[in-house]
């Protein structure tokens, strides 16, 4: 049976840097709020009608395809992790297959809506492809831009502080050297929390789940929804507009509680499956949504700061792009090394989590 290892890896951010101050501009807020509840000092936001979620993701993935060594003609999946695509339809993959010029090719190209538990699932997957036989060279993505979807104002502060745009990039293989290859991964969600951390408008509820389960501060109102023969009308419209439902929500408190039991939760089921306990990990790569989550769970798993890799002051959480723009830059920085035993680990909205456990395999 073959086993899957990381061969490339690259990313991209865009070149125009929102500093907090920045955003007191548009906001009441300040660097010191920002700081002390996220560890956020400046996120990257993309140039408006320049810049996409998929051309992010082309550049990361031209670094990582060069990384590699390999031809983007041999790449035989492409697994695209985001939950800010170009379209709601078609989805990102087949986008980044064109932007590539591998459109002929007709690869299988499939979007991974884990949110910021995206790379892990799409990592995951990648794994099951290599190692079932169904491919052997697999482009996964993880790549977002929310900076064209945010709440600007003292209104949506609390999220829009919060969130940066950045891909990353990995070039997956099949490899018959185990000692360079992923160990271990779990994935896990539970539906019961789904809207605690939504982008619910647009969207073909309707407003039935909100009933259902008596969501509060989402009145149902159905005032716009059918036109006059019955049909369509609330899928996306004025009403929601008017009401400012088309923004990013978030309870904090019940992520944060979540995140600091999950995390050290499913690390420790990952390092398990394959065979390691906390003293055999070199690295721990956390997905980066909040400083304060990531050094609790530090904290609570006995790990020094070098054994931890964040970089959120400088990005902000970019959800699905988070973990390979950190793994990348440590790579990068040497923080990483040939042999070393990494953990990727992520939670999000779902709530999804997960964690993979491999041996780093580059120089």
């Amino acid at each position: 049976m073959p086993y899957s290892t990381i061969t490339g890896i690259g990313h991209y951010v865009p070149k125009n840097v929102v500093t907090n101050q920045d955003l007191t501009k548009v906001m009441e807020t300040s660097d010191e709020w920002i700081r002390e509840r996220t560890g956020i000092e400046e996120r990257r936001y993309i140039t408006k009608g320049k810049e996409t979620t998929s051309t992010l993701a082309l550049e990361a993935s031209l670094k990582a395809i060069a990384d590699a060594g390999i031809n983007k003609e041999d790449i035989d999946l492409i697994i695209f992790a985001t939950l800010s695509p170009d379209y709601y339809f078609p989805g990102a993959g087949v986008l980044l297959q064109r932007e590539l010029g591998i459109a002929k090719t007709e690869i299988a190209a499939l979007d991974i809506r884990a949110q910021c538990s995206g790379f892990i699932y799409g990592l995951t997957t990648a794994d099951a492809y290599i190692k079932c036989g169904m491919a052997k060279k697999v482009l996964l993505v993880g790549a977002e831009v929310h900076s064209v979807g945010l709440d600007f104002t003292t209104r949506g502060r609390n999220v829009s502080v919060i969130f940066g745009d950045g891909a990353g990039a990995v070039i997956v293989e099949a490899t018959e050297d185990e000692s360079v290859a992923v160990q271990a991964t779990s994935m896990h969600s539970d539906g019961t929390y789904a809207e605690k951390l939504s982008y619910m408008y647009p969207g073909a509820h309707g407003g039935y789940f909100l009933e259902k389960y008596a969501i509060e501060g989402f009145d149902v109102d159905y005032s716009e929804k059918l036109n006059d023969e019955g049909y369509g009308g609330y899928f996306f419209n004025q009403n929601m507009i008017d009401n400012n439902r088309i923004f990013p929500y978030m309870e904090g408190q019940a992520v944060f509680k979540m995140a600091v039991r999950k995390f050290p939760e499913v690390i420790m089921e990952t390092l398990t499956k394959a065979g390691m306990e906390v003293s055999d990990l070199d690295m721990l790569i956390p997905h980066q949504a909040n400083l304060r989550i990531n050094q609790f769970v530090a904290n609570t798993m006995g790990l020094k700061d070098d054994q931890v890799y964040n970089n959120i002051m400088r990005y902000g959480n970019t959800t699905a792009a988070s973990i390979p723009i950190a793994l990348s830059e440590a790579r990068d920085e040497g923080k990483i090394k040939k042999g070393d035993n990494v953990v990727l680990a992520a939670f999000g909205a779902g709530f999804t989590w997960g964690a993979v456990v491999l041996k780093w395999g580059r120089d």
